[in-house]
């Protein structure tokens, strides 16, 4: 499917949003599909996208992700898609309803974790997640750097 250097995990994935690991408490993850106009698809095939200050967000007419930056195709024409449009997430009507309830709950929100290929489509993996402070931050530092120095004196023994 991709190169030999990649894993299992990354094949596939066009992009991902890494500060949202950083910044939230991943309580839940889904799988949604993407609306998107030709153009998109070929910029994002191409590797430009920034997940950087996205969101989803559930209206009366379906579920939306907003500020998904996908730059203009430069091999586009006049057709071309506007950078920062709002896009449709394809999820049945009784997961927007639940993903719904989930965000009304105090403090969570719905944010895009990564955006790949499965089989020739290209899919949003959105988390339910509720934001970190500044203490849990430094405690997630914290248990990464402990469990970094068990596996070096593991290595290290061998």
């Amino acid at each position: 499917m991709g190169s030999p250097a990649q894993t299992k995990e990354t094949a596939g994935v066009l992009t991902s949003n890494r500060k949202a690991r950083h910044d939230y408490h991943i309580l839940q993850r889904i799988e949604a599909g993407i609306a998107l106009r030709g153009t998109e698809v070929k910029a994002l095939r191409a590797g430009h996208a920034s997940l950087t200050g996205a969101y989803a967000l559930a209206e009366e007419n379906g579920l939306w992700l907003k500020h998904l930056s996908i730059p203009a195709y430069e091999h586009g024409n006049r057709f071309n898609h506007e950078p920062e449009r709002p896009r449709r997430l394809l999820l049945h009507a009784n997961e927007i309803r639940r993903l719904a309830q989930a965000v009304e709950q105090q403090g969570q929100a719905l944010i895009p974790l990564s955006i790949y290929l499965k089989k020739g489509l290209i899919k949003v993996e959105l988390g339910v997640c509720r934001g970190k402070t500044h203490g849990d931050r430094r405690e997630t530092i914290k248990a990464r750097t402990t469990e970094r120095e068990v596996r070096r004196a593991i290595a290290s023994r061998k």
